[in-house]
């Protein structure tokens, strides 16, 4: 992974400093709350429902064992004792006081993490594929250029003030796992006559007006990625809308001007500006990039451990069968540690438990640990032979639920717990749902589902590119959820369609419990998903489940 240097300590140190002197006029009353939030922004630093909430840059959503202690400590010391892990492959604490956020920096900087760009009009986190360097099936490894475009927008002196937020997500495999079509930039690896380079995605985005982006460009050579990308977000820091902020995002842009006439606009900024970059010390400071993330020497080591525990074993058989996936070195598995425990909060991870992934990182994974934005941590390199010892490890701690890819194994925002933008409850949502289809036996014979739900329509939670998402939204001071039906966040990208009518806050289950057993009654076999059926049948069948029984009840 990335290692910093003495200029990015620098920076940090003095980036550090100066929030510090911030916080100070905050807490003298030097700055009033309006004047100060721009400047917490920068620094990831949210005012909640109920507290601050600081959101810790993970770039790429990789960390090694040194760092996850760290945010272990952090968590201890400042906050209640755990950390949050969100859509976008962050960690955020959810109850640090103000006084204390400039310690909690500088404990971060200490070990390469920082909380720059998780907030504001500006270009934050990059994200990517959790199983990068990993995959069986990947081109090449995208968390170098994750990192190089990191570099390059970190104070970017003309993109700090953008008409709006600004994500790009990175993907190195034809499998999409970083849900790049709903993103400002999505960037996919592709080859065309044996050169690397990307497929240029622009706007996607959820939120009130979900858009699945559109190809801008089908090949883009590797050379070229800084001054194409300076080209995209520069046409979009001219052309997009300040007027109205909901429709400020890059989609509207690329909406209301056309595909066609924002290629034509990048296209032309690209050529005007490309040969003012440097292109031989881009490339360089790249291979310095690769350098630092070369595969670790696989060992060798015989697999009779593992196949002795997956036939003996029937817990260990169900986790290895869920929560494990192919690696592209023999002998290895890429471990996926649930985060979502039946019943617990989807996402959060307590500071013992991050010790313990950041010792079993140390002892069995190449010191190598990955955050998902399906809110889940991945080992992606474990021998297969040391895989009975992870499991035991993590069943010790409850962190060995085998459910990865399953209906309890559901992305939720905050929701109205947390969230001062939420209109309604999405975490106690998501923990019925799991406890119910568990109590139910029915998990594992429903199969591969994504569910996804959102606390208000920002759409935190990628209710949209849920096989079945869910809103949660006001009605006159009541909860109510809508159900989409058919979203799907993978290279098929899709937008869920609406069913109809929403649902009370306790009428929300038994309709979800409807559509599921309406899809085991009408799939076609036990390897048919709930995808491939409401693809195959449409909503139809689903919608009939969900409403024909309330007007036969009526």
């Amino acid at each position: 992974m990335y290692v910093y240097d003495d200029f990015d300590t620098a920076f940090l140190k003095e980036r550090n400093r100066q929030f510090r002197e911030q916080v100070a006029r905050r807490i003298d009353g030097s700055l009033t709350e309006d004047e100060f939030k721009p400047l917490r922004l920068m620094n990831g630093l949210y005012l909640q429902l109920h507290a601050y909430m600081l959101r810790v840059a993970v770039p790429y959503g990789t960390l090694n064992p040194i760092q996850l202690r760290k945010l272990a400590e952090i968590a201890d010391r400042w906050d209640e004792g755990y950390g949050h892990v969100t859509t976008r492959q962050n960690v955020q604490f959810n109850w640090p006081k103000l006084t204390d956020v400039p310690d909690m920096l500088d404990a971060l900087a200490e070990v390469g993490l920082h909380a720059i760009q998780t907030s504001g009009n500006t270009i934050r986190n990059v994200t990517s594929d959790h199983f990068a360097a990993a995959a069986a099936e990947e081109i090449a490894d995208p968390r170098p250029y994750a990192e190089l475009i990191r570099q390059w927008s970190t104070d970017h002196p003309e993109f700090q003030f953008l008409p709006r937020k600004f994500k790009v997500a990175v993907t190195g495999s034809e499998i999409d796992r970083a849900v790049t079509r709903a993103h400002d930039i999505g960037l996919r690896m592709v080859r065309k006559d044996y050169a690397e380079g990307f497929e240029v995605i622009v706007g996607g985005g959820l939120g009130r007006t979900p858009m699945i982006g559109k190809v801008l460009r089908d090949f883009l050579p590797v050379a070229d990625l800084l001054p194409y990308l300076e080209a995209v977000v520069g046409t979009y820091n001219l052309l997009g809308r300040r007027d109205n902020k909901y429709k400020a995002r890059i989609k509207i842009t690329v909406h209301e001007n056309g595909i066609d006439t924002v290629r034509d606009l990048v296209e032309a900024r690209f050529a005007e500006i490309a040969p003012q970059f440097d292109t031989a010390g881009t490339l360089a400071a790249l291979a310095r990039i690769q350098g630092m993330f070369r595969a670790p020497q696989f060992r060798q080591a015989s697999d009779l451990g593992y196949q002795a525990a997956y036939s003996a074993d029937p817990v260990f058989r169900a986790w290895a069968d869920t929560n494990l996936h192919a690696h592209k070195a023999e002998g290895h598995a890429i471990v996926t540690i649930s985060l979502k425990a039946h019943g617990e909060t989807p996402g959060d991870m307590t500071s013992d438990q991050m010790r313990l992934i950041a010792d079993l990182a140390e002892r069995y994974g190449y010191g190598e640990i990955r955050l998902s934005h399906e809110q889940n941590v991945i080992l992606p390199h474990v021998a297969l032979a040391d895989l009975p010892a992870v499991h035991k490890a993590l069943k010790g701690r409850g962190l060995a639920t085998a459910n990865v890819g399953l209906v309890s194994d559901i992305i939720a925002c905050p929701g109205m717990d947390y969230c001062a933008l939420a209109t309604a409850r999405s975490i106690p949502i998501a923990q019925e749902i799991a406890t119910h289809f568990d109590a139910l036996k029915l998990e594992h014979d429903i199969g591969p589902l994504k569910i996804k739900i959102s606390g208000c329509i920002n759409a935190c939670g990628h209710h949209h590119v849920g096989h079945i998402g869910i809103l949660g939204l006001d009605r006159a001071g009541v909860e109510n959820y809508q159900i989409t039906l058919g979203g799907d966040g993978s290279e098929d990208a899709a937008l869920g369609e609406r069913t109809g009518p929403g649902f009370a806050y306790d009428q929300i289950v038994p309709a979800i419990e409807r559509i599921l057993r309406a899809y085991l009654d009408l799939r076609t076999s036990r390897e048919e998903t709930f995808l491939q059926a409401y693809r195959r049948l449409g909503l139809g069948p689903f919608k009939e489940a969900l409403y024909g029984a309330e007007r036969h009840a009526a």
